[in-house]
Parts: C-alpha cells; structure tokens; sequence
C-alpha cells in the first residue's frame, strides 16, 4: 500500500483542487481511498460530492479535560499555582476551570492532596467514510470546535484508510506544519507539494520543504495559479530545483476551477481538457 501525502503550507494553494481531480485520475488504474486529513475544517467530500450526512461517522474518544470533585475540594489553591496554562481561575472557594484551556497535561490532579481533581475522557470529534460516485472510498474526521487532539484524530482516519486494503492511500493534508500536518506526513511514502507564486505562499513552501526532509520524504512539487506572477514563479521553480524537489507540473490559473468547485466536482470531471495538467504530474514522477 503506497501512501502519498498533499500539502502546501499556505492554506488556499488549491491543494483540496488539486487533489480531488488526482483522486480521479488516480482511481482508474488504482484501487484508491482517499483521506481527508484537514479534521478542523473538512472540505475533500464537498468538491468530491459527498455530502457531511453521507459519512457513517462515528464518535470519538480522544482528549482528557479537567473535573472537580467539590465535595473533596479545600481550597488549597495548589492546583492554580502548578497550571502553565492560565486554565484555573479562583471563584466562590473553589477553583474554576476553563476546558477550553486545558490541555489535558494532569498536573493539576498529580498536585492535589485531595483527589478532588481527576482527568476524564471526553468525546473530541467523529471519524468516518463513504463512497463517492468515482469509484472509491473516502475517508474523513471532524474536530469538534473548541476541542483538542486534532493529530489523535487524524491517526484514527489513517487507520481506518488502511483497513481497506487499497493499493494507493492519497492524503490531503491540512494547512500549515503543525500537529496534524505532521500526523499527516508521518509514514507517507511520496509528498506531492502544492503552492502559488505568491510571496506568503513561497515563505510556508519552504517551511513544508524543511519539514519533509526531517521525515526524509521524497517530494515533487505543483505550482498552481503558474501564470499569475511570473517572477516568483521563476523563483519558486529555483528554490525547487536547489532543494532537490521535482517539478511535476505548471498549472495556469483558470475560472474553471471555481465553476468546477460551485458545482461540487473536481475539475478534471467538470473540463476535461485539464486532466493533461494531472498527467503531468504522474508522467513526470514515474
């Protein structure tokens, strides 16, 4: 099972665009799942045409929070001094605890003479799947807002992608380096990064270029939106050639993609004539 992974450190790249018309062309010759990483702010099913009540999803179990026993409570106050967090408020005798804050780390409970304090599991979002109109899989989770534990999250979905024995995984990764982009990166195989020739969109390619190579992940890049500044794209193309990243493809900006996305359909299946775009990308890393 080959794994490879879609990201681009800037959000708004069209990394979610260009993966969905991958997926397509992809599954012809593939038995593919495809996983939506992005568990803040899910949006591969959309452009897919699967709608949020497609998914059989399931809850999920993955965070802890903070619970006060106040019948053991003394007011101590021990637990306000240990918290980094600014968690713990003081109110009424007791102390107040924002579970929005609460990372969940324990401290507060290790330092109560009591046992007034303890950590329970509590649900942080769904994971689940469904089959799109193209022929495979596509498996999704939601982060429940305010919660935490997005990459726990994202290791759950994975899982659940390999348990259908594919040949290929493809993994759309969310924005940024964080915590579930790493969750996402972890393992995979192939890295396909997706930027624009804008200055914000070069400045976190190079970030998500540093990051693959802590991982030592072979990587190729897209550059979407080529035509809109030809000077940064030149510089783009540079920057890819000292680092080692190959460039697969040059895809010129186009109103087709937001048509495509206005009728929840990826590109290559709205307008064909830009699936040559796609095949470069497989051409140029076979």
């Amino acid at each position: 099972m080959r794994k490879i992974v879609v990201l681009s450190g800037k959000g708004g790249t069209g990394k979610t665009s260009i993966t969905s018309s991958l997926a397509v062309i992809l599954s012809r010759s593939n038995k593919l799942v495809v996983v939506d990483c992005d568990v803040d702010t899910p949006n591969l099913g959309l452009v897919l045409g699967v709608k949020k009540d497609d998914f059989n999803w399931k809850k999920v179990y993955e965070s802890e929070k903070v619970v006060l026993d106040h019948d053991k409570c003394t007011g101590c106050k021990k637990c306000l001094s240990i918290c980094n967090f600014d968690v713990i408020s003081w109110g009424d005798g007791v102390p107040v605890f924002n579970k929005f804050l609460c990372e969940g780390c324990g401290a507060c409970s290790i330092v109560c003479p009591e046992g007034a304090v303890s950590l329970e599991r509590i649900q942080n979002g769904f994971i689940g799947s469904a089959d799109t109109s193209y022929g495979f899989k596509i498996v999704s989770g939601r982060l429940l807002m305010g919660a935490s534990g997005s990459g726990k999250i994202v290791d759950l979905i994975r899982e659940r992608a390999s348990g259908y024995k594919a040949d290929l995984v493809l993994l759309d990764a969310p924005a940024g380096i964080g915590c579930p982009v790493i969750a996402s990166v972890r393992g995979a195989d192939y890295a396909l990064l997706v930027t624009e020739p804008t200055p914000s969109a070069f400045s976190d390619l190079k970030r998500a270029v540093k990051l693959l190579k802590q991982f030592n992940i072979p990587a190729g890049l897209i550059i979407n939106k080529s035509d809109i500044n030809k000077g940064f794209n030149e510089k783009i193309k540079a920057f890819a050639k000292e680092k080692g990243v190959r460039l697969l493809s040059e895809v010129p900006y186009d109103y087709a993609f937001v048509d495509s996305l206005v009728n929840l359909k990826p590109v290559v299946v709205y307008d064909n004539s830009f699936e040559k775009y796609f095949k470069d990308i497989m051409n140029n890393n076979s």
